[in-house]
């Protein structure tokens, strides 16, 4: 599985901002989506993750209440929406994938595919 990330930006604290991973691949539209980002000096964590079809979302607590993740339609596609944003959400943020979902996948080494981190800055 292919992912492409877009989506990110330079904002101010409390704004929004949209991420978007497209999955390329046959069977791409199947897959666990997830997003993690990775601050400067710091380790990459999970953020959010949504099953095939929608149905199962997940979140790190840090973001539950102001991020949500979807799943497009068709469904290769997945969004997360990111409203409330504070400073310390700045990183460069990464989508991932994996074949099956589970909630305890929260972990980097629990994908195995990646995309290229799109940034997100937010000021204060």
């Amino acid at each position: 599985v292919q992912l492409q990330a877009s989506g990110g930006g330079m904002v101010q604290a409390g704004a929004s901002l949209r991420l978007s991973c497209t999955a390329s691949g046959r069977t791409s539209s199947t897959y666990m989506m997830g997003w993690f980002r990775q601050a400067p000096g710091k380790e990459r964590e999970f953020v959010a993750a949504i099953s095939w079809n929608g149905a199962g979302t997940n979140y790190a607590d840090s973001v539950e209440g102001r991020f949500t993740v979807s799943r497009g339609n068709p469904r290769n596609k997945v969004y997360m929406q990111m409203n409330s944003l504070k400073p310390e959400d700045t990183a460069v943020y990464y989508c991932a994938a994996r074949p099956v979902y589970s909630d305890y996948a929260r972990r980097p080494a629990d994908f195995g595919s990646w995309g290229q981190g799109t940034q997100v800055t937010v000021s204060s």
